[in-house]
């Protein structure tokens, strides 16, 4: 089936409003989402324009895998016509659960569930242009360029097989940093995986866990960064970059600095013509948020610091997060786990962490949802804080519950956003921030 057909069959009938392009950099200037035919024919003949959202299997499949209570009933009695897009569904990376990271296809299927806004993972190429990948140094796991000798050859760690005799794994290690803009975007992007004990480039690509799938990895479509905006934009949804830690020492080749690279993704949005309420820049680097917050206000007032750092009394206290909030920061986007806590009745509830930053003023968004796989044996490291009560998929709905209702988060990261969407639906919150 071709690409603007398969586009069709996930947005339905209908999409959210489609705004016309924006002047680019020209380097993209001719660049066309595939499909933008497709999508403006549907917009035309949408009547209100309002965006369709299709769910799929999975979120009733999980609710009747709960544990029976007042929440597993109050889901199951949930109507789920004329569902909503809502900020409160993040797509993480697009839709990895079943596509692709970062591709195309990953986020049009992000924006079909019902997401409101989308996130681009932004690292940069040797020629300085941003681009989206979830690391600077993915490239060996998300796409196929070991498989491409002239390119593979180019990589900080071209490929090494595995020795089976003495249990020796492949290596391999390629960057963004290591080719240019065209030359990423000759590669098609796969599934985050690999086989550690291959001996071939294309056994190397495989990998894939068995509680994902490749059903839909036959296509990886990598964009720009400025390419994800105007897909982003012709799909509805909102836009949540991060930019990533690079792994070059920087200033890269001497002359372009942290800081030149912060300013660059914040440029790409000024340059499309997008409004500075419609972004929500990331970091896990405090010195870039604050750059935001001084040097690019309108952009740094929701500009988001991620935190993944082990809790200690001084950056779980009320003292820190005030802190925080005095230096500019207005949001704070913790991993689930330090979110949550058990109480002396095994009951998921709040941390101290989560009660300090909301009480500082800080608006929080969680990550990740849908990224563990099964949780019959406690999640694993996202759920580390309150894995003796995560024992079946359902519970993810519980913690989800605990997090919109307890915790108080204005949004959640998901690999698979139909489910924060279908939560949001049913508890009314789908208004836009």
């Amino acid at each position: 089936m071709k690409l603007r057909s398969w586009i069709g069959l996930v947005l339905g009938c209908s999409l959210g409003s489609i705004v016309a392009a924006a002047p680019v950099a020209k380097a993209d200037a001719d660049w066309v989402p595939r499909g933008l035919a497709q999508w403006q024919e549907v917009k035309q003949g949408a009547g209100d324009g309002a965006r369709q959202v299709d769910l799929g299997p999975r979120p009733q499949w999980l609710v009747d895998d709960m544990d029976e209570g007042a929440l597993k009933a109050q889901l199951q009695a949930c109507r789920t016509q004329n569902l909503k897009p809502t900020e409160f569904s993040i797509g993480h990376r697009g839709a990895p659960l079943q596509f692709p990271e970062h591709t195309l296809e990953s986020y049009v299927a992000a924006a079909g569930m019902g997401a409101g806004i989308v996130e681009c993972d932004v690292a940069f190429t040797k020629d300085r242009q941003l681009v989206c990948r979830h690391a600077q140094n993915d490239l060996h796991t998300t796409t196929n360029i070991v498989t491409i000798p002239e390119l593979n050859a180019k990589c900080t760690q071209p490929f090494v097989p595995a020795d089976p005799a003495s249990g020796t794994p492949a290596q391999a290690e390629c960057r963004t940093s290591d080719i240019t803009l065209a030359e990423f975007k000759s590669l098609q992007g796969k599934m985050d995986a690999f086989n550690p004990m291959a001996t071939t480039p294309e056994a190397y690509i495989g990998g894939t866990a068995d509680w994902r799938t490749d059903l839909y990895a036959s296509r990886g479509t990598l964009l720009t960064h400025r390419e994800s905006i105007e897909l982003m934009r012709t799909l509805g949804v909102k836009f949540t970059p991060e930019l990533k830690t690079p792994v070059e020492e920087m200033p890269y080749e001497g002359d372009y600095s942290q800081q030149d690279y912060a300013r660059q993704m914040i440029q790409d949005y000024i340059d499309a013509g997008v409004k500075p309420e419609d972004v929500w820049p990331q970091s896990f680097n405090l010195a870039d948020v604050l750059f935001w917050v001084n040097e690019m206000p309108r952009f740094g007032r929701q500009a988001v610091f991620l935190d993944e750092s082990a809790h200690t009394p001084e950056n779980s206290s009320l003292a820190f997060m005030e802190s925080l909030k005095a230096q500019g920061v207005n949001i704070l986007a913790p991993a689930i786990w330090k979110m949550l806590t058990l109480d002396g009745h095994q009951q998921i509830v709040p941390s101290d962490y989560a009660l300090n930053a909301r009480a500082a003023g800080l608006d929080l968004i969680a990550w990740s949802m849908e990224r563990s796989g099964p949780l019959a044996n406690g999640g694993g490291w996202y759920y580390q804080s309150v894995s003796d009560a995560i024992n079946n998929d359902g519970d993810m709905l519980t913690v989800i519950d605990v997090l919109a209702r307890e915790v108080g988060v204005i949004g959640i990261f998901s690999d698979w956003p139909a489910t924060t969407t279908f939560y949001a639906n049913c508890m009314g919150l789908v208004s836009s921030r």
